[in-house]
């Protein structure tokens, strides 16, 4: 049987394990799930299945339970997400062909077909936390021209970029053995509810539901 774990690496986070029905969410990353039989169903209750299935970011969307899932979460602003852009749309989309994806075929290298100043912004973010007006100046736009290229290259508000980046540091402190509230805190969250409501929405979880994978089986990803 295959043991559960959860890994971090440059540009992109890897689960592999058991997956129960999920809630309806939506990932600031596009996400790649593969397994023997993988189904999600989309926003509009079209149901999608094959061995490999790609998401792209904010699109509504719920996985069904699956005894053993590896899936793959992977930044926008990499360049492998270029390739997912390419082939795959702004659905969910089938790609039995990245059925043997590795975590060293994803590597950190930064997108080369978004614009580098967004680029920049999003990688600058993945690492602090900036206010819009410094984040803006830094990359030598307006915060309102920051806004609209978010949105019109990786298809979402900054601010949703910003909660994955908190989910991620919240994911990373459980695994360190944080509680749930330390956790909320030290990822920038108000409360223990506030990252609960955060990672129900963005991941279909909570964090009572991913703490066992990230106590028990976890390891970092070289």
């Amino acid at each position: 049987m295959t043991v559960p774990h959860f890994a971090v690496g440059d540009g992109y986070a890897v689960y592999r394990g058991p997956v129960t029905d999920s809630s309806f969410h939506r990932h600031a990353a596009y996400q790649v799930a593969i397994g023997d039989e993988v189904a999600m169903v989309d926003g509009a209750a079209n149901r999608h299945e094959g061995a490999a299935l790609v998401v792209a970011p904010m699109v509504r969307h719920r996985m069904l339970a699956n005894a053993d899932v590896l899936t793959y979460f992977v930044e926008p602003h990499c360049v492998f997400a270029d390739r997912l852009r390419e082939r795959c749309g702004t659905g969910i989309s089938a790609a039995p062909d990245l059925r043997g994806l590795r975590a060293e075929d994803i590597g950190a290298h930064p997108s080369g077909t978004l614009d580098p100043r967004l680029v920049t912004a999003l990688d600058t973010l993945a690492g602090r936390a900036v206010p819009m007006p410094g984040l803006a100046a830094m990359v030598g736009l307006s915060p309102q021209r920051l806004r609209a290229l978010a949105r019109q290259q990786v298809g979402m508000p900054l601010a949703r970029w910003r909660m994955w980046v908190r989910l991620r540091r919240a994911a990373e402190a459980l695994r360190a053995g944080a509680s749930v509230a330390e956790a909320a805190v030290t990822a920038g969250f108000a409360d223990q509810a506030h990252l609960t409501r955060g990672m129900r929405d963005m991941m279909g979880l909570t964090p009572s539901a991913v703490l066992p994978v990230l106590r028990g089986h976890s390891r970092r990803a070289t």
